[in-house]
């Protein structure tokens, strides 16, 4: 094992024990310092003690060339900051030489959201067709999109649900955000009765042995996992006129932005989805703008 090698898999554990990170963000992370060890070598850097900023600032560099996204490079920046913090206190470099390095402000685009008739529309037709079909999966389907439509709740969040989460005296589910924060989350009636509906008259024919307490299940019973849920959303938005393809985050989007045009606070709105800087949540203020904006030159006279 090479000294890099041996370095990034003593990091590789200290991310995983110490730092609540999800797996995504660990392997992103362990991703950007792989290919930053890679510049290192092409630059004649053989030991970590002797690197210095400008060996950072070039491997930055060479990524914005090659066509880094300006999201991308803040990560990187941040994957960075967070290794020389660490490496200097572990003594492998003699100061935290990533202190000082400036992190590039990704640019903001604007999240694809319903409009709440299209919702409206959407929750309809998938009510009807549990009418038509009375089969369990129609049932999961729509509690499904019901939920996170009303909870704003990641895929991950649907995916992870067990039976002892959901609180029916409060009308509220108990999910595992990123770094393993709990919140609750308030259900409305709609998405109650959905959710209802599939635990007493759709789980039970789908559950086997290996389902354990999971509230989504997929069609041979084991817990769902996040593809399914998206094919799910994707069919249920599809019919929806001039809305092109929308996955689950698209129904996390409009909840936040609904929740705001109808007078939320953005404190509460950040909570409901489990934001931790409320600079993320202020996003849907700039979407309730445009829409209002929108909406304004459509029907008003002197637009």
């Amino acid at each position: 094992m090479s000294h890099f090698e041996k370095i990034l898999a003593e990091y590789s554990a200290h991310l995983e024990k110490e730092r609540t990170l999800s797996v995504h963000t660990i392997r992103a992370y362990l991703g950007d310092l792989t290919s930053f060890t890679q510049s290192l070598a092409s630059q004649g850097v053989a030991d970590i003690s002797v690197v210095t900023i400008a060996n950072i600032r070039s491997w930055l560099a060479t990524q914005q060339v090659t066509g880094g996204a300006r999201t991308t490079l803040s990560r990187r920046a941040v994957s960075i900051r967070l290794f020389t913090k660490w490496a200097a206190k572990k003594g492998y470099l003699s100061k935290d030489i990533g202190a000082t390095l400036a992190t590039p402000k990704g640019h903001r685009t604007l999240p694809d959201v319903l409009t709440v008739g299209d919702a409206s529309t959407a929750m309809d037709s998938l009510a009807t067709r549990v009418a038509e079909e009375e089969s369990p999966l129609s049932k999961r389907d729509c509690a499904i999109v019901e939920v996170l439509y009303a909870s704003g709740a990641r895929v991950s969040e649907l995916c992870g649900l067990d039976l002892g989460d959901i609180d029916y005296q409060r009308n509220t589910i108990r999910v595992i955000g990123k770094g393993d924060k709990q919140r609750m989350i308030p259900l409305g009636n709609p998405a109650m009765k959905a959710l209802d509906d599939w635990l007493k008259n759709g789980r039970e024919e789908i559950a086997r042995s290996g389902s354990a307490q999971a509230v989504f299940l997929g069609a041979r019973g084991a817990r769902i996992d996040q593809r399914t849920v998206r094919t799910v959303v994707y069919e249920a938005l599809s019919a929806l006129e001039g809305v092109e393809r929308m996955g689950p985050h698209a129904l996390r989007h409009s909840a936040a932005t609904h929740l705001l045009e109808g007078g939320a606070d953005l404190r509460t709105v950040q909570e409901i989805l489990g934001h931790a800087s409320l600079a993320t949540t202020q996003i849907y203020t700039h979407v309730s703008t445009e829409r209002l904006q929108k909406a304004f030159k459509q029907a008003h006279p002197r637009a």
